[in-house]
């Protein structure tokens, strides 16, 4: 399906605001490579958080590893270096090489939205990544080429929204409920446990633990222990320099070595070296 962009005249887009707590060391990532992020179409506003677009070129320049810490979302990816697809949820943090000079556009869904569009639990993409034409009637090469072929990011954007609109199903109910629920987990910082998160959701655990596989494609448990990690390596990269012990207690850890070690396994260093290096 070829797009044409001169359908699509350059025009503000809305940016998303809040600062990208995934992406690890973001002061030297922003050295390495472009990134912005736009609010989706209304038509597609049921479905997806947000696009993210990512431009380098490192000619001349050593291959560079990015590392992003996960989110419980689904991302449908189209990527000039051959790595386009349908992006389950990563349990474990994602390295990207960069190298050369290259492009990728991302739409990320909202959590529990991309269970309509697959028709089948999300727990059976966790950790995998679909080729395009197994959910979508696209060749993959000819939508990457009307994605990225483009003259800016509203081109772009533009061109993937054309994409998808005209194959989305009605919107579910349940995403809005997991919204609610997410929102909850990862605005209440001394929130750790499954059996509160589930009472504060009117659900018995079991219940909420059947969802989440079902729509979210993760535990709830996973969840809440990523955004204490999404706040505290935030924090560790951007913020003042916290007192590492209270910041453990903060985010409803039993204490600083229990926090230490979750925090090496995702994002590969200790606290104390990551706010070094994340600083530098």
């Amino acid at each position: 399906m070829a797009i044409d962009p001169d359908e699509h005249p350059m025009n503000a887009q809305a940016t998303v605001q809040d600062r990208p707590k995934g992406v690890v060391a973001p002061s030297q990532a922003r050295k390495m490579f472009r990134m912005e992020r736009y609010l989706p179409a209304p038509e597609l506003a049921p479905f997806i958080d947000h696009f993210w677009i990512v431009e380098w070129d490192l000619g001349g320049q050593p291959p560079y590893v990015q590392r992003t810490l996960p989110y419980p979302c689904v991302h449908l990816v189209f990527d000039s270096t051959g790595a386009s697809g349908i992006w389950g949820v990563p349990t474990g943090a994602f390295d990207y090489e960069l190298k050369g000079a290259g492009k990728v556009c991302g739409l990320r869904f909202r959590p529990g939205a991309f269970r309509a569009v697959l028709g089948r639990p999300l727990h059976s993409i966790t950790d995998q990544v679909l080729a395009l034409a197994e959910v979508f009637p696209w060749d993959e090469a000819e939508a990457r080429r009307a994605v990225l072929d483009t003259p800016d990011d509203a081109a772009m954007t533009a061109a993937a929204t054309r994409l998808l609109a005209p194959l989305l199903p009605a919107p579910d109910p349940q995403v809005e409920r997991i919204a609610a629920i997410l929102r909850r987990a990862e605005t209440t910082p001394g929130l750790t446990q499954v059996e509160q998160l589930a009472l504060d959701a009117g659900m018995g655990v079991r219940s909420l633990q059947q969802l989440f596989s079902d729509y979210v494609g993760v535990s709830p448990k996973w969840v809440i222990r990523r955004f204490r990690l999404h706040e505290a390596a935030d924090r560790l990269a951007n913020g003042d320099e916290p007192d590492l012990a209270a910041l453990a207690q903060e985010l409803g850890y039993f204490d600083q070595a229990h926090f230490s070690a979750d925090f090496r396994k995702l994002v590969g260093e200790s606290p104390s070296q990551y706010r070094k290096r994340a600083r530098a």
